[in-house]
């Protein structure tokens, strides 16, 4: 059974199985696709543990022991969860998993069910082959992941901990795909994410007819508030990550690196489709997603609701509540909706080092640069029992894919070529991890 065959037939199989998470909603849950997962880990031989956090809500962990017990476990990690997808907005049914073009469209195809059918097709290639990890791996595919975790993650590290003990080191998604600088083909490892302050925004107005005058609305207050939210401009700030990323795309740029605005714009801007995921990486960000308010057109309602998707650099939670707080003015209560840190680890050390190898043993000559995630991942609910996290979800791109925008994205996909990359990478990674 070849690892390449194997991913494909993976990742369909899972598009396939609706796991659309809709928040606060219910939606189907995850528990199919754990069962999915657990079926397939159990036909080789391992004990995986399916955990629901409530019914529906299901995620997978097992202990894949390695040869050498006496080291510190590793985390392996997925989610199984995806964002909604309608197919009214697409040109294919996004959870049909159809190749065309060289591409498996679908929901999940790249936020992240490429990545656990990846997992899934190194772990079998590699059992089936009789070998074992050098050090015990912790298999684990969450729930909830595209609502914060509390469901997922999060549930399971305070619920759970055991599964994942002795465990020092994770990985997981977005991270270790590849760019294009100047026209060479580079790799992106993910050695920080922005923290996650979505926040929920009240204000408070005088209700009556909406045929009078009204100069205390709230609906007005709000709509104000949120326009002044989304116009703000976050200016430029570095963390030790992206400072390192540009200054090593200024050397594959020829350039000078000088921490200017209009150097780092352009450093930013060589990094052509990525650089909407970098652009978000050295600033703070803050964008009213959502409004509630009224119940008839000729009321004018004493309440009315709005949400902030606010992303924060490294360290700087407090001060970019602040700052919203002020936005918002004096009608309008800033509540916290959902909270979780920040993360920045070293681009160093034996870890990055085997994933670096892993990259070259597929492109030889490609460089390797750490980036920051202007979203999060899960790492964050593991960094909470003292486990390091990367993203390292390796892919080889076309240089004319637009590959952050199908993160979340109508007519999501991601190319077949890439999963048989990815899974040779991500196997060498685990023969040596």
């Amino acid at each position: 059974m070849s690892a390449s065959v194997d991913v494909v037939q993976i990742c369909q199989d899972l598009i396939r199985i609706d796991t659309s998470n809709y928040g606060d909603e219910p939606g189907p849950g995850e528990r199919e696709a754990a069962e999915y997962v657990a079926a397939f880990l159990s036909g080789l031989g391992l004990k995986p543990v399916i955990r629901e956090s409530e019914p529906g809500r299901a995620s997978v962990t097992c202990l894949w022991p390695g040869t050498d017990p006496n080291r510190d476990a590793l985390v392996v990690h997925g989610h199984l969860d995806v964002v909604p997808a309608f197919a009214e907005d697409w040109s294919v049914d996004p959870f049909a998993a159809e190749i065309k073009d060289g591409m498996i469209y679908g929901r999940g195809a790249v936020d992240m069910k490429n990545m656990d059918a990846m997992i899934l097709a190194s772990v079998a290639t590699m059992i089936h082959a009789g070998e074992q990890p050098p050090r015990d791996i912790v298999l684990a595919f969450f729930a909830d992941e595209e609502h914060g975790g509390a469901r997922g993650a999060k549930w399971l590290v305070e619920n759970h901990p055991e599964d994942f003990h002795g465990a020092t080191e994770a990985v997981s998604e977005v991270g270790g795909f590849s760019a294009y600088i100047n026209g060479r083909r580079a790799y992106l490892i993910q050695t920080a994410e922005k923290g996650i302050q979505w926040l929920k925004l009240i204000a408070h107005g005088k209700q009556g007819h909406g045929s009078l005058v009204h100069r205390d609305n709230a609906v007005a207050h709000l709509a104000g508030a949120l326009t002044r939210i989304g116009a703000h401009e976050w200016p430029v700030e570095l963390t030790p990550t992206a400072e390192r990323l540009l200054k090593g795309v200024a050397e594959l740029e020829g350039i000078e690196y000088e921490p200017t605005p209009e150097v780092i714009d352009r450093l930013v801007a060589g990094l052509g489709a990525m650089a909407p995921m970098i652009e978000a990486s050295v600033r703070n960000t803050s964008n009213p997603t959502m409004m509630d308010a009224g119940y008839k057109t000729n009321v004018v309602p004493d309440t009315a609701v709005g949400y902030v998707d606010s992303r924060y650099l490294h360290g700087q939670q407090e001060q970019v509540l602040r700052q919203i707080e002020e936005l918002a003015g004096t009608h309008v209560k800033v509540e916290p909706y959902i909270e979780e840190r920040s993360l920045e680890v070293p681009f160093e050390g034996a870890l990055v080092d085997k994933m670096i190898a892993a990259l070259g043993s597929e492109d030889p000559d490609a460089p390797v640069l750490p980036y920051s995630l202007m979203g999060g991942t899960d790492n964050k609910h593991l960094a909470a029992i003292g486990i390091t996290g990367y993203g390292f979800a390796p892919l080889q791109l076309p240089p004319d894919l637009d590959f952050p925008s199908l993160f979340h994205g109508i007519d999501e996909r991601i190319p077949v070529d890439s999963l048989f990359f990815g899974t040779r990478v991500l196997t060498s990674f685990l023969r040596d991890c």
